[in-house]
């Protein structure tokens, strides 16, 4: 007898359908065979399958069972396939039937007392589903918030092998999962850090602002204790609310590689990925046999932090030049190609020198000229010229630390930011672009108009600091997002003063 029902394979962080068939033959040599290119944990699921049968109370067949997860060129990898599986070979011997097998798609990994387990990537294969114009799915009930963020789709939360043949056979009604907004955002939605932590450092702060009005890439170099990672950690926090599909477009990653928290649906907070300095490649932009996300694709829509730069690997940070440039990630393997979005803001930190105390008015660097140029070649000039922003971060002094009136709060800088980022909004109706940050060439050209003096005040500043055309463009940029935090239309001298400011690291530093 044969049974088929539908469920979903991750490739990536998309999700494909796949058609599981189960075909029993009676009096045949007892047997199972599983084909359809499955990899080891889909292999090893008949034996868990049949233990969760016979301990749930159900028959476990004797006969020929030939189970095929089609398209057969799709790798399948996951143990999610348990649930759709064991729900065939109970239709395939006869013990349920189920008019419920076509419109709804099943996925979850069994115990082997019968308990449907969390599995990875549910809001992708709520998509797909939807896209499928099933009427439900069925999932893990520590997934079922997550699959209910998708409309239209009736997501069906099981805990058991039980409760799942109960609704297929229509003996159990089970109600959809409602998409419980207000819980999630009272204990998802919310950062706990404040800029008013960070005493002194208004210039960086200032800084801070631009990148964040902009998503412009920001590098600090400063002794260490000056609070650099507090103002990256921060960085969050004055940034724009997550749009409902960037918080989708997220969570589809998290769910992938299996970070969400149980019975977290959506991703409301910007992402903040602090990779260790020994991360490798595939770490850092993804890889593997089955390509899966990075930290660079895990920082979507939020802010990358590579703290202590030049200690990277420094072929390692090269492989971050292209996705800074395409907010993309391309990972090519033999079976073909993925691509993972990687739209974020990279904050970076370093020390002005190997000991760190170069330039401390308060400590002694006994560094020479030799180890600090070293020290700093370990960052390549093509990777430099793709961070927008140079920011000292100098030691704070004990008045400003003992100061108990606070600075900059995150609230003030946030209302900064968002007024900025809804004139951007504004100026890139109808094009790709979505901040200053991610013009390309013909929008800078369209949108940075400079004042007569402003001109001069460029010219002069690439002669001198022998700045490159990639430079010259980043300036701009930052120009025009200082602008828009001045309400101002044309980018003036003042602006773009700025701007060039933010560039002087290249000749102090790398001269």
């Amino acid at each position: 007898m044969l049974a088929s029902l539908t469920t979903y394979s991750l490739l990536g962080i998309e999700a494909l359908p796949v058609e599981v068939e189960v075909d029993i033959s009676p009096g045949a040599l007892p047997k199972t065979i599983l084909v359809g290119l499955a990899e080891a944990a889909v292999k090893e699921s008949t034996h868990r399958i049949e233990r969760a049968l016979v301990n749930g109370g159900y028959q476990r067949p004797v006969d020929r069972i030939v189970i095929n997860l089609s398209p057969a060129d799709l790798p399948k990898e996951a143990a999610s396939f348990d649930l759709p599986i064991a729900l065939g070979l109970l239709a395939a011997s006869g013990q349920i039937e189920s008019t419920r097998f076509q419109n709804y798609a099943a996925t979850g990994e069994l115990a082997l007392d019968g308990a449907v387990r969390r599995t990875k990537g549910v809001l992708s294969m709520a998509l797909a589903a939807r896209q499928q114009r099933k009427r439900g799915l069925l999932v893990p009930a520590e997934n079922a918030q997550e699959g209910a963020v998708v409309d239209g789709l009736e997501i069906i939360a099981v805990g058991t092998l039980a409760e799942a043949v109960g609704f297929y056979t229509e003996q159990l009604d089970l109600p959809p999962t409602r998409f419980e907004w207000d819980a999630a955002r009272h204990t998802y939605g919310a950062y706990g850090l404040d800029y008013a932590d960070v005493k002194g450092q208004e210039s960086a702060k200032r800084a801070v602002t631009v990148a964040a009005a902009g998503s412009h890439h920001l590098l600090m170099i400063g002794s260490p204790g000056t609070g650099k990672t507090l103002l990256a950690q921060r960085l969050g926090t004055i940034l724009p609310d997550l749009l409902p599909e960037e918080s989708i477009e997220t969570t589809r990653i998290y769910s992938a590689v299996g970070r969400l928290g149980p019975n977290q649906s959506l991703m409301l907070l910007r992402p903040f990925r602090a990779p260790h300095h020994t991360i490798s490649e595939a770490g850092l932009v993804g890889g593997g046999s089955t390509p899966a996300p990075g930290e660079i694709s895990l920082a979507h829509h939020g802010v990358l932090f590579l703290d202590e730069l030049p200690e990277f690997n420094r072929r390692t940070l090269e492989v971050l030049r292209q996705p800074l440039e395409e907010n993309r990630v391309t990972i090519s393997r033999a079976m073909g190609s993925l691509t993972f979005p990687a739209n974020l803001v990279l904050v970076a930190a370093m020390n002005p020198c190997p000991c760190g105390y170069r330039g401390d008015p308060r400590r002694q660097c006994n560094c020479t000229p030799i180890q600090i140029e070293r020290y700093l070649s370990r960052i390549s000039g093509p990777l430099l010229d793709r961070l927008d922003i140079h920011v000292e971060v100098p030691p704070v002094p004990f008045r400003e630390l003992a100061d108990t009136g606070g600075g900059t709060t995150s609230a003030q800088m946030r209302e900064q930011v968002v007024a900025a980022r809804d004139r951007q909004i504004r100026r890139f109706q109808g094009e790709t672009s979505k901040a200053n940050g991610k013009m390309a060439l013909p929008e800078i050209r369209k949108h940075c108009r400079l004042a007569r003096d402003a001109e001069s005040l460029l010219k002069s500043a690439m002669e001198e600091l022998g700045l490159s055309a990639r430079a010259h463009d980043k300036i701009l940029r930052v120009g025009r997002t200082i602008a828009d935090l001045d309400g101002s239309e044309d980018i003036s001298a003042v602006h773009l003063s700025e701007a060039i400011n933010y560039r002087t690291l290249d000749r102090r530093y790398w001269a």
